[in-house]
């Protein structure tokens, strides 16, 4: 199905309450080969002038590294018919498993960034890492450090610039 170019913050809303259910990041190796996590922090705004997706990985997660060798990303926004597609890509690593055939998602490109699309997705942002930093434990209250790190495992925060954004007509009622 036919996407429809978008402003950036036209589904913003949708797509930030939708964290609570997950959305779906994308990156894909070398190769080109995808790999889909969910994730459920993250934030969309300006930043230096230029719209901003910013996402949080931990180093351990397999699309980490997918990451730190493209310098791309995509994030999806999955209808809720996925959700179970949704708490499967959050629990299993893509390390032991191809999660779109798995699941039966269809990769699609994108328009400006070699991390493809998932098709049955309403909104789509494509983004390229600007920039990256870590978090840092001693600059954290303790209380979120023993509640979201008890083994440490810190995220690294990614600045992607939207380069793109895409909604499916349905969601569009175009």
């Amino acid at each position: 199905m036919q996407k429809l170019e978008v402003g950036y913050t036209e589904y913003m809303k949708e797509t930030l309450n939708a964290l609570n259910s997950g959305l779906l990041l994308v990156s894909a190796d070398k190769e080109g080969r995808p790999n889909v996590m969910t994730i459920g922090w993250g934030s969309i705004g300006v930043i230096w002038g230029r719209p901003m997706f910013v996402v949080m990985v931990r180093p351990s997660r397999f699309t980490y590294g997918l990451i730190e060798q493209s310098g791309e990303f995509t994030v999806n926004l999955p209808p809720r018919e996925l959700a179970e597609t949704v708490a499967f890509c959050g629990s299993v690593s893509g390390r032991d498993c191809d999660k779109f055939r798995e699941r039966g998602l269809t990769s699609v490109a994108a328009r400006s960034v070699k991390s493809p699309l998932i098709e049955e997705c309403l909104v789509h942002y494509e983004c390229r890492v600007v920039h990256k930093n870590d978090v840092l434990p001693k600059e954290l209250f303790t209380d979120i450090v023993s509640e979201f790190y008890p083994s440490g495992d810190f995220h690294r925060v990614y600045f992607g610039q939207i380069t793109s954004v895409s909604a499916s007509p349905e969601i569009s009622g175009k």
